[in-house]
């Protein structure tokens, strides 16, 4: 059932439940709702102990309004949970991916819940939740037979990144490498098969161009052996590593690609759209989405020849750059829409606990 949202409300008390580990889409995403809510409202964010991976935390991308409390995943974490719900009593708990979904629809407290479908819905309980929000039409034809509360379609937030000067975009092009007339393909992302990096590198390599022509990955993962191994041999290909600048690199690249076999809707894309780069994506999911609603070129999921027809297209036609409005994924925007969303749960969670009340004095 879609949520009819009505005027804004403030003041709202507001658990996030993340218990993830690591520094990704999802983190930051969360990261970027606590900080926008907290402004506004009494925002605390329940997470695991060693929620550091590889280095990475959603610690220090927190806004010091964010109350964070830490529990152990492993050892009575029901128990802790429900705890801290009866000790701070909010009035919406907002869930995000599967294990804090199922830990608070074990409980079951008498408390409004929201999950947001980062992936999709992998598990039970998600279909216990008031409400679901889905950041992509593709989630929402997933659930709108099965699920029956209440159901957002939500703009995955974007923090919009201010313009760098023309010398800062050429010493950052320098730092990579490259001369004035290099053309940068760029590839930002984790290295995991999901992400089809692999059938980028073998399109790439169909496409007979000049040396001017440098495809680069900005990330990390497990993959990234693998990856070099297929690379080998084209001096065109190169792995950058993971850069905390990427916001700024966005406006350094001529062409990003974003070939995923499987994305709920990809942050990177938004960021290269807000950094006004061209782009290439595969037909999968939110990549198909992001690129009807934005624009840009689309090719058949995992197809390297179409892959390498668009690439040597875009290569000889150099598409200008362009900025799309994206005002409504504007983290301030998007996540206004949220909040009240919450007020359209807790008033349903209300009537319902209303209504059993009313049964059980019958």
């Amino acid at each position: 059932m879609a949520a009819n949202l009505s005027p804004s409300h403030s003041g709202l008390k507001i658990f996030h439940v993340l218990f993830s580990r690591g520094f990704a889409g999802s983190e930051r995403s969360t990261a970027e709702s606590c900080n926008q809510q907290c402004q506004q409202h009494d925002v605390t964010l329940i997470i695991r102990t060693g929620h550091t991976k590889n280095g990475a935390s959603i610690r220090p991308h927190l806004d010091p309004k964010v109350k964070v409390i830490e529990i152990s995943n492993k050892w009575f974490t029901r128990w802790r949970l429900n705890k801290l719900i009866k000790q701070y009593k909010p009035d919406i708990i907002h869930c995000h991916l599967r294990r804090s979904t199922r830990v608070i629809s074990k409980i079951n407290p008498p408390v409004a819940s929201v999950s947001t479908l980062h992936i999709r819905v992998n598990g039970q309980g998600f279909n216990k939740m008031t409400g679901l929000i889905c950041n992509a039409r593709w989630q929402i034809k997933e659930i709108e037979n099965t699920y029956s509360g209440l159901i957002f379609k939500a703009n995955n937030s974007l923090v919009p990144h201010p313009p760098i000067s023309q010398q800062q975009k050429a010493e950052l092009r320098q730092s990579l490498g490259l001369n004035d007339n290099d053309y940068l393909i760029a590839a930002v992302g984790r290295y995991h098969a999901s992400k089809a990096w692999d059938t980028l590198i073998k399109a790439f390599k169909q496409v007979p161009t000049a040396a001017n022509v440098k495809l680069k990955f900005f990330g990390s993962g497990s993959l990234e052996n693998e990856l070099k191994h297929l690379a080998k041999g084209d001096p065109r290909i190169e792995f950058v590593g993971f850069r905390k600048d990427i916001k700024d690199l966005y406006q350094c690249f001529d062409l990003l690609v974003c070939p995923s076999r499987f994305e709920p809707l990809p942050r990177v894309m938004l960021e290269a759209y807000d950094g006004g780069v061209p782009i290439i994506a595969s037909d999968e999911g939110g990549c198909k989405e992001l690129i009807e609603d934005y624009g840009g070129y689309l090719f058949k999921v995992d197809n390297i020849d179409q892959l390498s027809e668009q690439l040597k297209f875009c290569i000889e036609q150099k598409p200008a750059r362009y900025k799309p409005d994206l005002t409504a994924h504007y983290v301030t925007n998007a996540n206004a829409q949220i909040v009240e969303f919450y007020h359209q749960c807790i008033a349903a969670k209300s009537a319902e606990l209303s209504a059993k009340a009313i049964i059980k004095a019958l």
